[in-house]
């Protein structure tokens, strides 16, 4: 970039979609990068103690301002999420959003993002991009480090909770990263969601030799190798879908995109894995015992667990130590695991970066300027 003049390039969602951004497989490359980023301390997030997941404006249910908007369903918050990246990527940035349930009627996802990646030293921006599917690529690819290093190599069922966007890029990610999976199930709430899953699934990936709906919990983990959990959950554990020990196949994978729950006491005799261990630690800051619940990802139930001294705090694995071998992973065929996903915009400076050198690369965008000359400095 050539000073004092300053521009940045504009990426629509077409735009971001040329630059790859639904590679999968390049996503879960370069997401490991930032799991061993993550695990060697070379990263920023917001907060005093710089690993706080964003800034996060929630509404009253009533106010005396009638422009203020009112907290009247699920989700109802705006949220800005900061952060520097190092090793590959060594950018700095911010995802924010907008987030409404009601979106849905007017034909918008529920969240409305944008991620702006900066210059690190001078703040200058770099670009400004479409993120809706940046966001969810990074959140599937993460998974997909996991189910890497922890599911079994003869895994052939894969379950997934939830047949959303995120249910569909944690399908991808586990396909890509687990070769031999020829089966799909899938629990959903109502029939056409699960239709459009399921005939989604069939058209993008007709190497599966079944894709089956099914009714409960239940039949969605038993017999099934690697489960992702990426329905959606508020703050009332009691409505997260439960899973007992019972149900789970010998060797299997549990992965906590969003959602569930398990009684701790049966929890204690599977190998727990989060993404960021710091990350879990500043959740405990901000949501004090007991998180879990106040915060619906399944680590913070790790957190109240080691609270609560059903475990030691040293029973929880960073996935960063297994990928560099400072703690093992699957020790056995039939080691049951839980893994984590909290989802950190480190995630999205990260993929940001690709999509962005790529959209260079390419020539895609649009050159705004931010000034020729700063008017007063």
């Amino acid at each position: 970039m050539s000073y004092p003049a300053i521009e940045f390039l504009f990426l629509s969602e077409e735009d971001m979609i040329k630059a790859g951004v639904k590679d999968m497989p390049a996503c879960i490359e370069a997401m490991e990068e930032v799991v061993k980023c993550l695990n060697a301390g070379d990263y920023v997030m917001g907060g005093e103690n710089h690993n706080s997941h964003g800034s996060q404006v929630s509404f009253p249910k009533n106010s005396p301002f009638p422009n203020m908007p009112k907290d009247e369903g699920d989700d109802r918050r705006f949220m800005a999420m900061p952060a520097y990246i190092g090793g590959p990527f060594d950018l700095m940035g911010m995802k924010w959003y907008g987030s409404n349930m009601a979106n849905r009627e007017k034909g918008l996802p529920r969240s409305i993002l944008t991620v702006m990646l900066n210059d690190k030293d001078t703040g200058a921006p770099l670009a400004l991009m479409s993120a809706n599917l940046l966001s969810a690529y990074r959140t599937g690819a993460i998974p997909g480090v996991g189910a890497k290093y922890l599911v079994r190599k003869d895994a052939t069922v894969c379950g997934i909770c939830g047949p959303g966007v995120m249910g569909k890029t944690s399908l991808a990610a586990i396909l890509a990263t687990c070769p031999n999976i020829d089966t799909v199930k899938v629990k959903g709430r109502g029939k056409a969601s699960l239709d459009k899953f399921v005939q989604y699934v069939k058209e993008t990936y007709p190497q599966l030799k079944s894709v089956e709906p099914v009714d409960t919990i239940e039949e969605l983990v038993r017999d099934t190798d690697v489960i992702s959990f990426a329905n959606s959950g508020g703050t009332d554990p009691s409505t997260y879908p439960f899973v007992k020990k019972e149900w789970i196949k010998p060797g299997a994978v549990l992965i906590g995109v969003s959602c569930f729950d398990m009684d701790s006491e049966e929890m204690k005799e599977c190998t727990l894995v989060v993404d960021n261990l710091q990350l879990y630690e500043a959740w405990e800051e901000e949501f004090p015992y007991p998180s879990f619940g106040a915060n619906n990802i399944i680590g913070s139930k790790f957190t109240d667990m080691a609270h609560d001294g059903i475990i030691s705090k040293k029973d929880i694995i960073d996935l960063g130590d297994i990928i560099y071998g400072k703690r093992p992973g699957r020790v056995s065929e039939d080691q049951i695991f839980i893994y984590s996903v909290g989802g950190m915009p480190v995630e999205d400076v990260a993929w940001g970066k690709i999509c962005y050198e790529k959209a260079k690369e390419l020539g895609l965008g649009v050159k705004l300027k931010l000034w020729e000359q700063p008017d007063m400095y």
